[in-house]
């Protein structure tokens, strides 16, 4: 596999410590997190050439942002540094019964303002052979929103293949247009598609064909992803993940793919005393892009990513920062956690 390229914006985290209220003692961990900026880490960490674009303003925090990403192997050189503010949001642990909570302050950053313009697609795409956008960005802005469609296109005119985790944001929908009416044109770009069931009908503006107590899981999963394709014939996979949360701290997590022509379901891991939920969904995304180029068949890349996306929620922090031979061994049984010496 190539180089593969990321186009999204990443954001200062700010979080209460450990389980406590946001300010409830006058203290902030202060890291760095963001749906394609986490994609970019956890493919760096697989050993994958990875390049991020975005644009983070030029000065001490945006410095910082930039010595992170290097730090885990993911080429800068393609983010612009302008603009003033770098997008913030805050996080807030949920415990038992108490959920999590995620309060956004990216308004005016330096991401919304960037044009596909600012970028030299040629010399970014050049050597690619991957691109992966989701669309958390274009609910920042219409300029956002056509840097996603400006960036797929270009990909897909070059013959790379595209990925978009379509990560619908409620709070983030503010700037005109909903998000079916950008989403259903950016996806007609892509094609592997990544999302959650509410992923698809919040983002994409449709109904589970498949609905009520008698239809299960499955049989809905693999109606709503035939709905998908149907709808989107460009698509060559549509991967479906499935969240089942019994408290903050114990969820399952499984997921299913559809290629158009089989379906396939994953494992389900049981997932207790979670640490960091913040960017599971990412990882996912990156264990697809790698399994999908690194297996022969798609039910392994399929495992890969859920495995990967399972050890994520052991792991403070926005990156998933795990190994190819961490994810396969979890795929081996070897889920007890038992010290290795």
């Amino acid at each position: 596999m190539s180089r593969v390229v990321t186009v999204g914006e990443i954001m200062l985290r700010l979080k209460s410590p450990g389980r406590e209220r946001l300010l409830q003692s006058p203290t902030l961990e202060a890291t760095f997190g963001g749906g394609e900026a986490n994609v970019a880490v956890s493919l760096a960490n697989f050993g994958i050439e990875t390049s991020f674009v975005s644009v983070i303003p030029a000065n001490l925090v945006g410095d910082a942002c930039i010595r992170e990403l290097r730090g885990h192997g993911v080429d800068t050189r393609h983010v612009a540094r302008q603009g003033d503010r770098l997008g913030v949001y805050y996080l807030e642990v949920g415990a038992s019964q108490r959920p999590s909570r995620v309060l956004y302050d990216r308004g005016g950053s330096a991401l919304a303002s960037a044009r596909f313009e600012d970028f030299d697609w040629d010399v970014i795409l050049g050597g690619a052979t991957w691109l992966h956008i989701t669309g958390i960005t274009p609910a920042l802005s219409e300029r956002a929103a056509e840097l996603s469609l400006g960036a797929a296109m270009a990909a897909r005119s070059k013959g790379l293949t595209v990925s978009c985790d379509y990560n619908f944001r409620s709070r983030l929908w503010k700037w005109g247009k909903s998000a079916p009416a950008v989403m259903r044109q950016l996806v007609r770009q892509v094609d592997v598609g990544i999302a959650n069931e509410e992923d698809c009908q919040k983002a994409l503006g449709f109904e589970l064909a498949v609905t009520g107590q008698e239809a299960s899981t499955e049989e809905r999963y693999r109606a709503l992803g035939e709905r998908v394709m149907a709808e989107f014939p460009n698509l060559k996979a549509q991967a479906i993940t499935l969240r089942e949360s019994h408290s903050a701290d114990h969820n399952t997590w499984s997921a299913v793919l559809h290629n158009g022509d089989r379906f396939f379901v994953s494992r389900k891991y049981e997932i207790t005393n979670i640490v960091d939920r913040i960017g599971g969904g990412d990882s996912f995304s990156a264990g697809l892009i790698y399994g999908l180029n690194a297996f022969a068949e798609d039910a392994d890349a399929l495992e890969f990513a859920v495995a990967a996306s399972c050890l994520k929620h052991s792991i403070f922090g926005d990156f998933n920062r795990v190994s190819v031979s961490d994810v396969e061994a979890l795929m081996g049984g070897n889920g007890k956690g038992r010290i290795q010496r």
